[in-house]
């Protein structure tokens, strides 16, 4: 039985949400990443700032350069999380094999329920328009025999594009696209690829395999069986994740300890929170440093107890830091907690007492959080205003 793997890609998810939810941002372009005065990169570029050639990874500094009139906004990590979780639910009710790839991208294996809810190009249909009408969204979609057709597809008519790849048809499918449209072609391979006379998926994939394994080793092995629209590997529910994490590059290279310290509270409370709200906690802390050099140095530390709690993941990382940070500059700076487990997962109360009256405290200000938004100024702006002062 062929295959029916589904790739649902949401358009300009950040930037979509922000103008969703602020009507005088729409038809305008809107940049969602870093401080376009400082250092950083896009996150997502909405439509109207594409048009600008602004896209997401470029410097924000680049973006501004091609767009300074756009609308630059922070990322709303926590708003985009609940969005996505409510599309994940959407995709999960249509099929149980749902794998999510990032906040807004996943595939669905709708293989052997046509009888049950017909044809797959009617489902990624109704998929669509349940996204539509729940979050008043648009994704784009793919449908194909394989993951690396689907994904290909959902790709070709952005925004709230739909394109089917039938079976039997992969190969002429992919023929005329351009090389760079394949996983792992990036600007030198692409060079390289031209530099032989290879322009698209078809020629490539007319190019003998022993040739390209010589020339690019398993990369070019690996294209080759792509190129002929060959690709095996299933849908993969769930993935547990493998660290919670929180980071910020500084728009100037700090050795203020301070400050730098500071800086760590506010990610732990973060990373903290999103502990909580994933329902885990971390056996092991790691603090990250990239100095003015662009070295970058990490330490680890697992603990007595797994945690979720702010005080004792900024502690080990405090303590991290003052052996690691020795006055130089310091142009980033993260905290991580990994090893996680799930937070059902029983605690030694009997050593860790006042653990359990740390965890209501934490619990009764994330419920406060919910209701009112984010409680009190954080540290880095009092420390700031503190020195304008």
């Amino acid at each position: 039985m062929p295959r029916a793997i589904i790739h649902v890609d949401m358009d300009a998810f950040y930037a979509a949400i922000e103008q969703r939810d602020r009507p005088d941002l729409r038809g305008k372009p809107v940049i969602v990443g870093a401080d376009p005065r400082g250092r950083g990169v896009v996150s997502t570029a909405s439509y109207e700032a594409r048009r600008y050639g602004i896209h997401s990874a470029m410097p924000i500094s680049e973006a501004y350069r091609r767009c300074p009139y756009g609308v630059y906004l922070p990322v709303d990590g926590a708003k985009y999380a609940r969005v996505s979780a409510g599309i994940m639910g959407i995709l999960e009710e249509f099929s149980p094999v749902v794998e999510p790839l990032s906040l807004d991208e996943a595939f669905v294996d709708m293989t052997g329920t046509e009888r049950l809810l017909g044809p797959p190009i009617e489902v990624v249909g109704r998929i669509k328009q349940r996204i539509l009408a729940e979050t008043d969204l648009t994704a784009s979609a793919g449908l194909a025999p394989n993951k690396f057709l689907a994904k290909i597809a959902s790709d070709l008519e952005k925004p709230d594009g739909l394109v089917v790849v039938e079976p039997g048809r992969e190969a002429e499918f992919l023929a005329p696209l351009p090389i760079r449209a394949m996983w792992g072609v990036g600007t030198v391979s692409e060079a390289d690829f031209k530099g032989m006379g290879i322009e698209t998926v078809g020629q490539l994939a007319r190019t003998p395999k022993d040739l390209l394994t010589k020339r690019f080793g398993a990369l070019g092995s690996h294209l080759w069986v792509l190129a002929h629209g060959i690709d095996n590997r299933e849908v993969i529910p769930w993935r547990e994740a493998k660290s919670i994490g929180a980071e910020e590059t500084f728009s100037v290279d700090h050795r203020d300890l301070t400050l730098l310290e500071a800086t760590l509270l506010a990610q732990a409370e973060r990373v903290a929170r999103e502990c909580r709200e994933a329902r885990v906690r971390g056996w092991t802390v790691t603090m990250k440093l990239r100095f003015s050099d662009f070295r970058t140095l990490t330490r680890s530390q697992t603990l007595r107890c797994s945690t979720d709690q702010a005080g004792e993941i900024y502690e080990e990382a405090r303590r991290l830091l003052g052996e690691t940070h020795a006055g130089r500059e310091i142009r980033l700076i993260g905290i991580s907690v990994s090893n996680l487990v799930p937070a059902t997962d029983p605690l030694q109360l009997d050593l860790f007492a006042p653990r359990d009256r740390k965890e209501r405290v934490a619990q009764a200000m994330d419920r406060l959080r919910e209701k009112i938004g984010p409680i009190g100024v954080p540290v880095t702006e009092l420390i700031r205003e503190g020195r304008r002062r």
